[in-house]
Protein backbone atom coordinates (compact mmCIF):
# COMPACT_ATOMS: atom_id res chain seq x y z
CA UNK A 1 0.00 0.00 0.00
CA UNK A 2 1.24 3.30 -0.96
CA UNK A 3 0.67 6.31 1.30
CA UNK A 4 1.44 9.70 0.15
CA UNK A 5 2.04 11.97 2.73
CA UNK A 6 2.27 16.00 2.25
CA UNK A 7 3.41 18.96 3.79
CA UNK A 8 1.08 20.75 6.61
CA UNK A 9 1.11 24.06 4.16
CA UNK A 10 0.21 21.85 1.35
CA UNK A 11 -2.48 20.21 2.93
CA UNK A 12 -4.05 23.67 4.41
CA UNK A 13 -3.45 25.45 1.11
CA UNK A 14 -6.91 23.33 0.11
CA UNK A 15 -8.92 25.35 2.57
CA UNK A 16 -10.82 28.26 0.90
CA UNK A 17 -12.59 31.66 1.94
CA UNK A 18 -16.03 31.22 3.36
CA UNK A 19 -15.68 27.59 4.18
CA UNK A 20 -16.81 25.74 7.35
CA UNK A 21 -13.95 23.91 9.06
CA UNK A 22 -14.64 21.33 12.01
CA UNK A 23 -11.64 20.40 14.35
CA UNK A 24 -11.29 17.27 16.37
CA UNK A 25 -11.20 18.30 20.07
CA UNK A 26 -10.18 17.58 23.22
CA UNK A 27 -6.55 15.36 23.74
CA UNK A 28 -7.00 15.20 19.90
CA UNK A 29 -6.45 18.60 18.91
CA UNK A 30 -5.21 19.08 15.44
CA UNK A 31 -2.38 21.61 16.96
CA UNK A 32 0.14 21.26 14.55
CA UNK A 33 -2.80 21.78 11.41
CA UNK A 34 -4.34 24.73 13.28
CA UNK A 35 -1.45 27.01 13.71
CA UNK A 36 -0.46 26.34 10.38
CA UNK A 37 -3.81 27.41 9.43
CA UNK A 38 -3.73 30.01 11.87
CA UNK A 39 -0.45 31.22 9.81
CA UNK A 40 -2.77 32.52 7.21
CA UNK A 41 -4.65 35.12 9.46
CA UNK A 42 -4.91 38.02 6.96
CA UNK A 43 -5.21 36.06 3.42
CA UNK A 44 -8.61 33.96 4.59
CA UNK A 45 -11.90 35.75 5.06
CA UNK A 46 -14.93 34.56 6.59
CA UNK A 47 -13.77 30.52 7.86
CA UNK A 48 -15.74 29.30 10.40
CA UNK A 49 -14.40 26.66 13.06
CA UNK A 50 -16.80 24.61 14.66
CA UNK A 51 -15.52 22.25 17.82
CA UNK A 52 -16.66 21.18 21.22
CA UNK A 53 -13.37 21.58 23.41
CA UNK A 54 -10.09 21.80 22.15
CA UNK A 55 -7.02 21.80 24.12
CA UNK A 56 -3.52 23.92 23.92
CA UNK A 57 -2.71 27.36 25.96
CA UNK A 58 -2.57 29.72 23.65
CA UNK A 59 -3.17 28.04 20.15
CA UNK A 60 -5.37 30.73 19.59
CA UNK A 61 -3.59 33.64 20.33
CA UNK A 62 -2.92 35.25 16.79
CA UNK A 63 -3.10 38.77 16.68
CA UNK A 64 -4.73 39.06 13.08
CA UNK A 65 -7.20 36.22 13.89
CA UNK A 66 -10.17 38.27 14.05
CA UNK A 67 -9.38 39.17 10.36
CA UNK A 68 -9.95 35.86 9.17
CA UNK A 69 -11.59 33.34 11.39
CA UNK A 70 -15.11 33.06 13.22
CA UNK A 71 -15.23 30.91 16.17
CA UNK A 72 -18.33 29.09 16.47
CA UNK A 73 -17.93 26.86 19.33
CA UNK A 74 -20.12 23.89 20.91
CA UNK A 75 -18.42 23.66 24.06
CA UNK A 76 -16.06 26.45 25.05
CA UNK A 77 -13.03 25.50 26.60
CA UNK A 78 -10.32 28.08 28.04
CA UNK A 79 -8.55 29.33 25.30
CA UNK A 80 -11.19 30.16 22.87
CA UNK A 81 -13.41 31.37 25.90
CA UNK A 82 -12.13 35.18 25.50
CA UNK A 83 -12.85 34.85 21.89
CA UNK A 84 -16.42 33.56 22.30
CA UNK A 85 -17.19 36.06 24.78
CA UNK A 86 -15.80 38.97 22.21
CA UNK A 87 -17.32 40.15 18.86
CA UNK A 88 -15.67 37.32 16.71
CA UNK A 89 -17.21 34.00 18.34
CA UNK A 90 -20.30 32.44 19.49
CA UNK A 91 -21.35 29.47 21.14
CA UNK A 92 -24.62 27.39 20.00
CA UNK A 93 -26.43 25.56 22.84
CA UNK A 94 -27.14 22.05 21.72
CA UNK A 95 -26.87 18.77 24.17
CA UNK A 96 -24.00 16.74 23.33
CA UNK A 97 -25.86 14.00 22.09
CA UNK A 98 -28.11 16.08 19.41
CA UNK A 99 -24.49 17.58 17.65
CA UNK A 100 -24.17 14.66 15.14
CA UNK A 101 -27.51 16.18 14.06
CA UNK A 102 -26.47 19.74 13.17
CA UNK A 103 -24.22 18.03 10.71
CA UNK A 104 -26.02 15.54 9.95
CA UNK A 105 -29.28 17.37 8.47
CA UNK A 106 -27.11 20.14 7.22
CA UNK A 107 -27.82 22.88 10.12
CA UNK A 108 -24.15 23.49 10.13
CA UNK A 109 -23.14 22.00 6.72
CA UNK A 110 -19.38 21.28 7.09
CA UNK A 111 -16.73 21.68 3.76
CA UNK A 112 -13.72 20.34 5.69
CA UNK A 113 -12.61 18.46 8.74
CA UNK A 114 -9.53 18.48 10.48
CA UNK A 115 -8.08 15.35 12.52
CA UNK A 116 -5.36 13.45 14.70
CA UNK A 117 -5.20 10.32 13.92
CA UNK A 118 -2.37 7.04 14.71
CA UNK A 119 -0.54 6.07 11.65
CA UNK A 120 -2.09 3.37 9.46
CA UNK A 121 -1.69 0.04 10.38
CA UNK A 122 -1.14 -3.07 7.65
CA UNK A 123 -4.53 -2.79 6.31
CA UNK A 124 -4.65 1.12 5.96
CA UNK A 125 -6.74 2.01 9.00
CA UNK A 126 -6.02 4.58 11.23
CA UNK A 127 -7.68 5.15 14.61
CA UNK A 128 -9.00 8.38 15.63
CA UNK A 129 -7.44 7.59 19.09
CA UNK A 130 -8.24 9.84 22.17
CA UNK A 131 -11.60 11.37 20.78
CA UNK A 132 -14.37 9.48 18.75
CA UNK A 133 -17.33 11.44 19.97
CA UNK A 134 -18.99 13.83 17.61
CA UNK A 135 -15.85 13.38 15.06
CA UNK A 136 -17.36 10.52 13.04
CA UNK A 137 -20.92 12.65 11.93
CA UNK A 138 -18.43 15.40 11.40
CA UNK A 139 -16.30 13.11 8.65
CA UNK A 140 -19.77 11.88 7.01
CA UNK A 141 -20.39 15.19 6.42
CA UNK A 142 -17.58 17.14 5.48
CA UNK A 143 -16.66 16.71 1.71
CA UNK A 144 -12.26 16.83 2.43
CA UNK A 145 -10.95 15.68 5.07
CA UNK A 146 -7.21 16.52 6.16
CA UNK A 147 -5.42 14.43 8.98
CA UNK A 148 -2.11 14.98 10.68
CA UNK A 149 -0.82 11.53 11.38
CA UNK A 150 0.95 11.30 14.70
CA UNK A 151 2.64 7.82 16.18
CA UNK A 152 2.10 9.13 19.53
CA UNK A 153 -1.64 9.25 19.17
CA UNK A 154 -2.74 6.00 21.00
CA UNK A 155 -4.65 3.38 18.52
CA UNK A 156 -8.40 2.88 20.02
CA UNK A 157 -11.56 0.15 19.95
CA UNK A 158 -14.85 0.90 18.95
CA UNK A 159 -15.96 2.87 16.60
CA UNK A 160 -12.64 4.13 15.99
CA UNK A 161 -11.02 3.54 12.72
CA UNK A 162 -11.04 5.43 10.04
CA UNK A 163 -9.27 4.06 6.53
CA UNK A 164 -6.46 6.45 4.65
CA UNK A 165 -8.60 6.01 1.57
CA UNK A 166 -11.18 8.29 3.07
CA UNK A 167 -8.60 10.79 4.13
CA UNK A 168 -7.74 13.42 1.39
CA UNK A 169 -4.56 14.72 2.97
CA UNK A 170 -2.46 12.96 5.36
CA UNK A 171 0.53 15.25 7.44
CA UNK A 172 3.02 13.35 8.93
CA UNK A 173 3.72 14.97 12.82
CA UNK A 174 5.23 13.73 16.18
CA UNK A 175 4.13 15.44 18.96
CA UNK A 176 2.93 14.88 22.49
CA UNK A 177 -1.04 15.05 23.19
CA UNK A 178 -2.12 17.74 25.66
CA UNK A 179 -2.28 16.59 28.86
CA UNK A 180 -4.44 17.68 32.19
CA UNK A 181 -4.17 16.30 35.53
CA UNK A 182 -7.23 16.69 37.48
CA UNK A 183 -5.78 15.25 40.77
CA UNK A 184 -3.68 18.95 41.10
CA UNK A 185 -7.23 21.01 41.76
CA UNK A 186 -8.09 17.93 44.85
CA UNK A 187 -8.43 19.76 48.27
CA UNK A 188 -10.44 18.87 51.68
CA UNK A 189 -13.34 20.15 50.15
CA UNK A 190 -13.57 17.76 47.31
CA UNK A 191 -12.36 15.14 49.02
CA UNK A 192 -15.49 15.90 51.35
CA UNK A 193 -17.59 15.84 48.81
CA UNK A 194 -16.14 12.70 47.15
CA UNK A 195 -17.02 10.97 50.04
CA UNK A 196 -20.31 12.09 50.23
CA UNK A 197 -21.09 10.96 46.54
CA UNK A 198 -19.49 7.59 47.33
CA UNK A 199 -21.61 6.87 49.80
CA UNK A 200 -24.51 7.14 47.52
CA UNK A 201 -22.45 4.46 45.02
CA UNK A 202 -24.35 1.12 45.71
CA UNK A 203 -22.17 -1.95 44.35
CA UNK A 204 -22.80 -2.70 40.73
CA UNK A 205 -23.50 0.61 39.85
CA UNK A 206 -22.51 2.30 36.01
CA UNK A 207 -20.65 5.45 36.49
CA UNK A 208 -21.13 8.58 34.43
CA UNK A 209 -18.43 11.37 35.51
CA UNK A 210 -18.16 14.72 34.43
CA UNK A 211 -14.67 16.51 34.16
CA UNK A 212 -12.46 18.29 36.39
CA UNK A 213 -11.80 17.55 40.15
CA UNK A 214 -14.45 16.64 41.89
CA UNK A 215 -15.20 13.45 39.46
CA UNK A 216 -11.55 12.30 40.38
CA UNK A 217 -11.97 12.53 44.40
CA UNK A 218 -15.08 10.68 43.63
CA UNK A 219 -13.08 7.47 42.30
CA UNK A 220 -10.24 7.99 45.14
CA UNK A 221 -13.32 6.90 47.51
CA UNK A 222 -14.24 4.11 45.65
CA UNK A 223 -11.59 1.55 46.46
CA UNK A 224 -13.94 -0.64 48.85
CA UNK A 225 -16.75 -1.10 46.10
CA UNK A 226 -17.24 -3.85 44.05
CA UNK A 227 -18.29 -4.49 40.79
CA UNK A 228 -19.24 -0.79 39.22
CA UNK A 229 -18.92 -0.35 35.38
CA UNK A 230 -18.33 2.97 33.14
CA UNK A 231 -20.63 4.06 30.73
CA UNK A 232 -19.65 7.82 30.14
CA UNK A 233 -19.37 10.50 27.75
CA UNK A 234 -15.36 11.15 28.74
CA UNK A 235 -12.78 9.64 31.88
CA UNK A 236 -9.41 10.17 33.26
CA UNK A 237 -6.62 8.92 34.63
CA UNK A 238 -9.21 8.19 37.96
CA UNK A 239 -10.28 5.18 36.64
CA UNK A 240 -6.92 3.45 36.48
CA UNK A 241 -6.04 2.26 39.73
CA UNK A 242 -9.89 1.00 40.11
CA UNK A 243 -9.73 -0.97 37.27
CA UNK A 244 -6.23 -2.55 38.62
CA UNK A 245 -7.49 -3.49 41.55
CA UNK A 246 -10.96 -5.02 40.06
CA UNK A 247 -12.92 -2.31 41.72
CA UNK A 248 -14.52 -1.72 37.92
CA UNK A 249 -15.25 -4.73 35.98
CA UNK A 250 -18.28 -3.85 34.11
CA UNK A 251 -20.08 -7.03 34.99
CA UNK A 252 -23.38 -5.89 35.48
CA UNK A 253 -23.89 -3.39 32.68
CA UNK A 254 -26.55 -4.37 30.06
CA UNK A 255 -24.60 -2.05 27.32
CA UNK A 256 -21.55 -3.62 26.33
CA UNK A 257 -20.75 -5.85 29.15
CA UNK A 258 -17.47 -6.25 30.47
CA UNK A 259 -16.51 -3.06 29.05
CA UNK A 260 -15.80 0.63 29.21
CA UNK A 261 -17.58 2.56 27.16
CA UNK A 262 -17.06 6.54 26.52
CA UNK A 263 -16.74 8.89 23.71
CA UNK A 264 -13.31 10.87 24.63
CA UNK A 265 -10.51 10.75 27.03
CA UNK A 266 -8.36 13.34 28.59
CA UNK A 267 -5.65 13.33 30.77
CA UNK A 268 -2.22 12.43 31.66
CA UNK A 269 0.62 10.44 29.08
CA UNK A 270 -0.75 7.52 31.43
CA UNK A 271 -4.09 7.58 30.34
CA UNK A 272 -3.18 7.53 27.21
CA UNK A 273 -0.86 4.68 27.33
CA UNK A 274 -3.79 2.97 29.31
CA UNK A 275 -6.06 3.20 26.31
CA UNK A 276 -3.74 2.63 23.67
CA UNK A 277 -4.90 -1.15 22.25
CA UNK A 278 -6.79 -1.65 24.91
CA UNK A 279 -10.03 -4.27 23.63
CA UNK A 280 -11.76 -3.31 26.98
CA UNK A 281 -12.20 0.35 26.24
CA UNK A 282 -14.75 1.33 23.36
CA UNK A 283 -14.81 5.11 21.79
CA UNK A 284 -18.22 5.02 20.65
CA UNK A 285 -20.11 7.77 18.95
CA UNK A 286 -21.50 10.79 21.50
CA UNK A 287 -25.07 10.23 20.03
CA UNK A 288 -25.17 6.38 21.42
CA UNK A 289 -23.28 6.96 24.51
CA UNK A 290 -24.99 10.03 25.35
CA UNK A 291 -28.20 8.72 24.16
CA UNK A 292 -30.93 8.46 27.25
CA UNK A 293 -32.37 5.44 26.46
CA UNK A 294 -28.70 4.00 25.85
CA UNK A 295 -27.84 4.86 29.65
CA UNK A 296 -31.34 3.86 31.17
CA UNK A 297 -31.22 0.41 30.19
CA UNK A 298 -28.03 -0.44 31.94
CA UNK A 299 -28.40 -0.81 35.92
CA UNK A 300 -27.84 1.96 38.97
CA UNK A 301 -26.50 4.27 36.74
CA UNK A 302 -24.46 6.81 38.62
CA UNK A 303 -24.15 10.45 36.90
CA UNK A 304 -21.92 12.98 38.93
CA UNK A 305 -21.73 16.30 37.48
CA UNK A 306 -21.01 19.51 38.24
CA UNK A 307 -22.00 23.32 38.44
CA UNK A 308 -21.50 26.97 38.68
CA UNK A 309 -24.35 27.94 40.74
CA UNK A 310 -27.61 26.49 41.93
CA UNK A 311 -30.70 28.12 42.99
CA UNK A 312 -32.77 27.45 46.14
CA UNK A 313 -35.35 25.41 44.14
CA UNK A 314 -32.99 23.45 42.51
CA UNK A 315 -32.30 25.03 39.08
CA UNK A 316 -28.58 24.42 38.21
CA UNK A 317 -26.08 26.80 35.71
CA UNK A 318 -23.36 25.03 34.69
CA UNK A 319 -22.44 26.76 31.62
CA UNK A 320 -22.41 30.92 32.16
CA UNK A 321 -21.55 32.82 34.70
CA UNK A 322 -24.44 35.35 33.79
CA UNK A 323 -23.90 36.05 30.69
CA UNK A 324 -20.76 35.09 30.36
CA UNK A 325 -20.06 31.81 28.54
CA UNK A 326 -17.82 30.15 30.39
CA UNK A 327 -18.18 26.16 29.16
CA UNK A 328 -21.38 24.78 27.50
CA UNK A 329 -24.26 22.46 28.06
CA UNK A 330 -22.24 19.11 27.10
CA UNK A 331 -24.01 15.96 28.54
CA UNK A 332 -24.92 16.72 31.55
CA UNK A 333 -28.66 16.59 30.86
CA UNK A 334 -28.16 13.69 28.82
CA UNK A 335 -26.88 11.78 31.64
CA UNK A 336 -28.66 13.35 34.67
CA UNK A 337 -31.68 12.43 32.85
CA UNK A 338 -30.67 8.65 32.00
CA UNK A 339 -29.67 8.06 35.43
CA UNK A 340 -32.88 9.36 36.75
CA UNK A 341 -34.80 6.46 34.28
CA UNK A 342 -32.30 3.84 35.23
CA UNK A 343 -33.54 1.14 37.28
CA UNK A 344 -31.89 2.08 40.96
CA UNK A 345 -30.48 5.27 39.31
CA UNK A 346 -28.74 8.36 41.11
CA UNK A 347 -28.50 11.48 39.31
CA UNK A 348 -25.93 13.98 41.68
CA UNK A 349 -24.98 17.75 41.10
CA UNK A 350 -21.19 17.71 42.95
CA UNK A 351 -20.11 21.53 43.96
CA UNK A 352 -18.31 23.49 46.62
CA UNK A 353 -20.57 25.52 48.19
CA UNK A 354 -18.72 28.29 47.52
CA UNK A 355 -16.30 30.01 44.76
CA UNK A 356 -12.36 30.75 45.85
CA UNK A 357 -13.44 33.99 46.73
CA UNK A 358 -16.28 32.80 49.75
CA UNK A 359 -19.06 33.42 47.40
CA UNK A 360 -22.61 31.47 47.59
CA UNK A 361 -22.73 29.01 44.81
CA UNK A 362 -26.27 28.39 46.52
CA UNK A 363 -28.11 31.38 45.81
CA UNK A 364 -31.97 32.63 45.99
CA UNK A 365 -31.88 33.38 42.30
CA UNK A 366 -29.28 32.75 39.87
CA UNK A 367 -27.36 35.53 38.21
CA UNK A 368 -29.21 37.35 35.15
CA UNK A 369 -28.64 36.26 32.22
CA UNK A 370 -27.48 32.63 33.46
CA UNK A 371 -28.63 29.83 31.64
CA UNK A 372 -30.08 26.87 33.25
CA UNK A 373 -28.59 23.31 32.11
CA UNK A 374 -30.71 21.41 34.37
CA UNK A 375 -33.85 21.93 35.39
CA UNK A 376 -35.35 21.49 38.57
CA UNK A 377 -37.87 19.36 37.56
CA UNK A 378 -34.85 16.83 36.52
CA UNK A 379 -32.99 17.43 39.44
CA UNK A 380 -32.72 14.40 42.60
CA UNK A 381 -29.42 14.98 44.29
CA UNK A 382 -27.20 17.54 45.31
CA UNK A 383 -23.70 17.37 47.37
CA UNK A 384 -21.23 20.04 48.61
CA UNK A 385 -18.61 19.46 51.11
CA UNK A 386 -21.50 19.83 53.82
CA UNK A 387 -23.70 17.07 53.31
CA UNK A 388 -26.30 16.09 50.87
CA UNK A 389 -30.08 17.03 49.58
CA UNK A 390 -32.20 14.65 47.90
CA UNK A 391 -34.55 17.25 45.89
CA UNK A 392 -36.66 14.61 44.31
CA UNK A 393 -40.65 14.95 45.35
CA UNK A 394 -39.95 17.88 47.46
CA UNK A 395 -41.78 21.04 47.36
CA UNK A 396 -40.07 24.90 46.31
CA UNK A 397 -40.11 25.62 50.22
CA UNK A 398 -39.06 21.94 51.01
CA UNK A 399 -36.30 22.26 48.84
CA UNK A 400 -35.12 25.67 49.76
CA UNK A 401 -34.76 24.61 53.02
CA UNK A 402 -32.43 21.36 52.12
CA UNK A 403 -30.62 23.27 49.67
CA UNK A 404 -29.73 25.62 52.71
CA UNK A 405 -28.62 23.43 55.00
CA UNK A 406 -25.96 22.20 52.82
CA UNK A 407 -24.23 25.38 51.95
CA UNK A 408 -21.14 26.96 53.43
CA UNK A 409 -22.60 27.92 57.06
CA UNK A 410 -21.01 31.55 56.70
CA UNK A 411 -24.22 32.30 54.18
CA UNK A 412 -26.86 30.18 55.57
CA UNK A 413 -28.32 33.14 57.89
CA UNK A 414 -28.69 34.74 54.95
CA UNK A 415 -30.13 32.14 52.78
CA UNK A 416 -32.23 31.78 55.62
CA UNK A 417 -33.70 35.27 55.35
CA UNK A 418 -34.40 34.97 51.71
CA UNK A 419 -36.05 31.84 51.88
CA UNK A 420 -38.25 33.41 54.82
CA UNK A 421 -39.13 36.89 52.74
CA UNK A 422 -39.70 34.16 49.35
CA UNK A 423 -41.84 31.77 51.00
CA UNK A 424 -43.51 33.71 54.19
CA UNK A 425 -43.01 30.99 56.28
Amino acid sequence: MSIVYKSANEAISKIESGQRIFIHGSAATPRTLLKTLFARSGELKNVELVSISTLGEGLFDYPDLDKSFFINSLFVSDNIREIVNGNNGDYIPVFLSEISQLFDKKILPLDVALIHVSPPDKHGFCSLGTSVDITRSALRNAPHVIAQVNPQMPRTYGNSFIHVNEIDSLVEVDEALPEVDYQTSNNEDTASIGKFCAALIEDGSTLQMGIGAIPDAVLKCLEGHKDLGIHTEMFSDGVIPLIHSGVITNRFKRKQQGKIVTGFVTGTKKLYDFVDDNPNVLFLDIDYVNDTRVIAANPKVVAINSAIEIDITGQVCADSIGTYQFSGVGGQMDFMRGAALSDGGKPIIALTSTTKKGVSKIVPLLKSGAGVVTTRAHMHYVVTEFGVANLFGKNLHQRAIALMMIAHPAHREWLEKEITQRFGK
